[in-house]
């Protein structure tokens, strides 16, 4: 598995900008077979979390936040063989994954999706951005058995909360689950006024949720 030595290499070469060897370290897990799941939240969003922090309490800038941000994304490629081998749509049920409007940190929402990939779902990730009538005509298009809504930085409420009630308002049955590092920072209350809406705090309370 990965041990914490492990970890604090890869969040050192992150940190410190060093795309080929935190590859090295990736590709040594995957030959490893460590579990997706396992890379994803004890090497991926477990350093994304600590670089947050460290951006939080300026001791690092905001361009090597992004930096790190963009070497993690491009690292989800290696897993990416890996991930389609073991895809299979057991399940027969689809969901669409998408970031918040204004919300252009996309890592979670990938790997919330690769999740449900990983569990038998047909799963369709819409990125960053993602305007509100786009993403509301897509899943009026796809007709989901569930919407998955990130959101990683809580100045980007407002979005989320459209969002919610514009699904809430067009699809009134259509569970949705919201996630993300925001909710960290700003607590879940906001959420209880929303019917069919539910926080999932981690990958494996997700896995839980929807596998089986």
């Amino acid at each position: 598995m990965i041990t914490e030595q492990i970890y604090q290499d890869y969040l050192n070469f992150l940190l410190a900008g060093k795309r080929v060897e935190c590859g090295r370290i990736v590709r040594h897990l995957l030959e490893q077979d460590v579990p997706i799941k396992a890379l994803y939240t004890e090497l991926f969003q477990k350093s994304l979390y600590a670089v947050g922090e460290l951006w939080e309490h300026n001791r690092i800038s905001v361009a090597r936040e992004h930096l790190a941000t963009s070497i993690t994304e491009g690292l989800l490629h290696l897993v990416y063989p890996r991930l389609f081998e073991k895809v299979h749509y057991e399940q027969g049920k689809k969901v669409v994954i998408s970031c918040a409007a204004n919300e252009f940190h996309q890592i979670g929402g990938k790997m919330v999706a690769d999740l449900f990939e990983l569990n038998g779902w047909d799963a369709r990730f819409l990125g960053a951005n993602t305007p509100l009538d786009h993403m509301l005509e897509f899943i009026q298009e796809e007709k989901p058995d569930l919407v998955g809504l990130s959101l990683s930085v809580y100045f980007n409420l407002a979005s989320l909360k459209a969002g919610i009630e514009a699904i809430r308002s067009s699809f009134a049955n259509l569970d949705v689950f919201v996630g993300g590092q925001a909710f960290r920072w700003g607590g879940t209350d906001v959420l209880k006024h929303y019917p069919k809406t539910r926080y999932i705090p981690t990958l494996d309370q997700l896995e839980s949720e929807i596998s089986g």
